[in-house]
């Protein structure tokens, strides 16, 4: 397991309950290149407003398992179909600073896709180039003052898009699970 807290020096939060979520993590197949399929969530919204994340949400008593959770609320908010994504793997468990444990399913989709992004919830859908995540240098460190503690996290600058924290780290870890 990994938390946006591995980063910091000292010794790990304290132990708490936590909320169950899942995201899925779509590698799409393009004939060129494989990108990384992302959403820049809308500015209303109470959690986590504006940030760049993956599609996925909590796991909710209808869900079969995480796998299932992550994609049901990948097509919730994207419209991407379960049919449509080729599960083949996962990341290691996340646990963030805000109470959540995120099982990163990972998941093969051929493009061309026909995207319906739910616009309560998604601003934007958009594509990074596996290569661009897959380069360690674009994995930067930054750190900030947060609540009285000093908060280290991996951010990477992609265009426009400020792809930062769990979602970061996520994309951090794909990138060693498939270059070692």
């Amino acid at each position: 397991m990994r938390g946006d807290h591995s980063l910091d020096p000292g010794p790990p939060p304290a132990p708490r309950p936590l909320t169950k979520a899942a995201v899925l993590v779509p590698l799409i197949d393009h004939p060129e290149e494989f990108t990384v399929l992302l959403t820049q969530r809308t500015p209303h919204l109470a959690a986590h407003a504006g940030q760049v994340s993956f599609p996925g949400g909590r796991v909710e008593p209808v869900d079969r398992d995480s796998v299932a959770a992550a994609l049901r609320e990948t097509e919730e908010e994207v419209g991407l179909l379960p049919d449509q994504v080729e599960v083949i793997g996962r990341l290691d468990t996340y646990i963030t600073g805000t109470g959540f444990e995120i099982y990163p399913v990972v998941g093969l989709v051929r493009a061309p896709l026909s995207l319906r992004p739910d616009p309560v919830e998604v601003a934007e859908a958009f594509e990074v180039p596996l290569s661009f995540i897959l380069d360690p240098a674009n994995h930067q460190r930054q750190t900030r003052e947060l609540r009285g503690h000093t908060r280290t996290f991996f951010v990477l600058p992609y265009e426009r898009h400020h792809i930062w924290g769990a979602t970061a780290a996520m994309l951090v870890n794909l990138a060693e699970v498939l270059t070692a």
